[in-house]
């Protein structure tokens, strides 16, 4: 059987080169593992602090415990004024600082308005937002604290100035994530972006290899001048490699770790499929426009390296630029994107991300239209570096 003949053909040229093995699994497999155990923990927990108490007063103190009990936050160090603390901030020692004017309880007992001031430093985003949580929680209780302790003062029943305090019972429901977790957000977000990087690349490279070694002559004859058949004889072992990596990573997400999956399983696993055949799609598409090694290669890297920006699962796709907007929806992940947030998070029927399917799908036929392209290059090998 001919198709059989170059799956065996292409099977014996990924063999015979180690870079194929090391970018098809080691690579992608390694990188999944390191995410995974980047964040096990889903957030960092208790970042280190400043604190900068100039009442020390019995106030100021029980404010330092809050800080402490604060699950975020640790109070790493003391510092005596605002510069040493800004200091720390500058050199990492520390994500911010609580700030504590000198006059905060004598102000707070005779009813006028007392400052407390917390920064933050949002460099690194994920701690310096969890110290501005952290701080800001601490802030409003604390101010919530002093004016039940006015109102008491004044007369007030406790319970009335507590009500008066908090009028309403906020009930907080995080959903798809309830954990908020980063490692779910990050993992889901990375590693499928990751994974068509590599796509890409060696789908790429295994066909312009055929050109540069001019061996590709021989590929269209062995498939009897089929170039459809050829390019399936080439791409299936890729694919069932893939397929097969991409499943092993949803399987320790969704399963071992416990990763939100809120419909079948066999929904995530024709998603995988589709998102390698549709990426291997438009790289070949884009090997069939630019027969130029060095340029599809590039191309394709840029596109991938893009698509982790602009894929819309780090920023809203409709609040982006327009003509960024336009192209996040011209590459495969996206599609895949809105499936794992129908289908894993939210938990709808397939019904409804039918068209993102049907998305990747026509990526997947994408090569069909330089089919006849392909083949007069195949005919007529020019390696062009």
């Amino acid at each position: 059987m001919v198709l059989l003949d170059i799956i065996k053909r292409e099977l014996r040229r990924l063999t015979s080169r180690k870079i194929y093995v090391v970018m098809m699994l080691v690579v992608p497999l390694a990188c999944s593992f390191f995410l995974l155990n980047l964040m096990h923990e889903g957030l960092p927990l208790k970042v280190p602090v400043g604190m900068v108490d100039l009442d020390h007063s019995s106030m100021s103190r029980q404010i330092a415990r809050s800080l402490n009990a604060s699950p975020l936050i640790d109070i790493d160090s003391d510092f005596e004024s605002y510069h040493e603390a800004i200091n720390g901030v500058k050199s990492g020692e520390i994500y911010g600082f609580f700030l504590i004017p000198s006059d905060f309880q004598q102000k707070a007992i005779a009813g006028e308005k007392p400052t407390l001031s917390f920064f933050s430093n949002m460099t690194i985003f994920v701690p310096g937002s969890l110290s501005f949580k952290g701080f800001k929680t601490i802030a409003v209780t604390t101010a919530g604290g002093i004016v039940k302790t006015t109102l008491v003062s004044a007369g007030a029943d406790e319970n009335m100035a507590g009500a008066l305090i908090q009028p309403l019972v906020i009930r907080t429901h995080p959903l798809n994530n309830p954990w908020t977790n980063y490692s779910i957000y990050l993992c889901q977000s990375f590693i499928p972006c990751l994974l068509a990087l590599i796509i890409l690349l060696v789908t790429v490279f295994s066909i312009c290899q055929e050109h540069k070694t001019g061996t590709s002559v021989e590929w269209l004859e062995e498939a009897r001048g089929h170039m459809g058949i050829a390019l399936l004889g080439k791409l299936l072992p890729q694919t069932v490699i893939f397929t097969s990596v991409g499943l092993a990573i949803q399987a320790v997400m969704f399963g071992f770790l416990g990763f939100p999956l809120n419909n079948h399983p066999v929904h995530m696993v024709l998603a995988m499929l589709l998102l390698v055949t549709a990426t291997q799609g438009f790289a070949v598409f884009i090997t069939e426009m630019l027969p130029n090694f060095r340029i599809a290669l590039s191309i394709v890297s840029l596109t991938g390296i893009l698509c982790f920006s602009v894929a819309g699962f780090s920023f809203p796709v409709e609040k982006m630029y327009g003509g960024i907007a336009i192209f996040s929806y011209i590459v495969p992940i996206r599609y895949y994107f809105l499936i794992y947030i129908d289908q894993a998070l939210n938990g709808i029927p397939i019904y409804y991300s039918r068209f993102y399917y049907v998305a990747l799908l026509l990526f997947t036929l994408l090569p069909l239209i330089g089919l006849r392209r392909l083949r007069r290059q195949c005919e007529h090998p020019v390696y062009i570096p």
